[in-house]
Parts: structure tokens; sequence; C-alpha cells
């Protein structure tokens, strides 16, 4: 089963942090990257810019009109994910605990399976 680990990022609460706090975050990726490597769980990973480098394309009456952002009255943003292959939902679970922003008081990981993934060969 297929997996998708997310990752919402909270500016507040990463600026909150110590540098210490935020590098033993960071450092902490390589680790559970090893271990969903040596596994053989690893499908993927990807890390996101800060929204402000975004653009949002909209397409109105066949015409495609481009804005900066999304300016989203949100605290949280996507902030990069881990797609995973592994047994069953509880591995998944235990998975997304390994990831180290689990442990940051105020964010989380998000766990949801995936339906369909496509690939350049399909």
């Amino acid at each position: 089963m297929k997996f998708l680990l997310i990752m919402h990022m909270n500016p507040h609460i990463w600026d909150a942090l110590t540098e210490e706090e935020r590098n033993e975050v960071m450092s902490g990726h390589g680790a559970f990257m090893e271990t969903i490597k040596k596994s053989g769980e690893m499908i993927g990973t990807t890390a996101l810019d800060d929204p402000s480098k975004s653009a949002v394309v909209r397409v109105r009456g066949g015409v495609p009109a481009v804005t900066d952002g999304p300016y989203l009255e949100a605290k949280e943003y996507l902030g990069g994910y881990y797609l995973v292959e592994c047994d069953s939902r509880e591995r998944a679970l235990e998975l997304a605990a390994m990831i180290p922003d689990a442990g940051v008081e105020g964010l989380g990981i998000e766990v949801r399976p995936v339906v369909f993934a496509g690939t350049p060969e399909d």
C-alpha cells in the first residue's frame, strides 16, 4: 500500500524554535530517509519552498491568468512529503512518527493513502 506522509509547515512555530532545534529537525530527515531506504519503503520525497515563491494559474474563458501567491489566510502550508510503500496503515503511522517534525509541538504529519499514482511509463 502506498501512503503520502505530508509535512505541514507553520512558520510561527518554526521561527519560535532555536537554531539548534531547527538543525536537529533538518538533520533528522537524513536519518529518516536512510531508514526507509534500507527498509525498501521509500518511493520518493519532496521538500517545497516557501509559498511566497509560488504562483497560481487560473484559466477563465480559455485565458490563463497567473498571480503570485497563494496568499491564503492559513497558519500552515504544505512543506513537503514522503511517498512510501509499506504493508499497512499501521506501518505508515509508525513511519510518520519517525519524521522529526512529528516531535515538534504544534506540528504533525498527515498520513493519507494513495489511491492512484501515475508514472511516465503509464
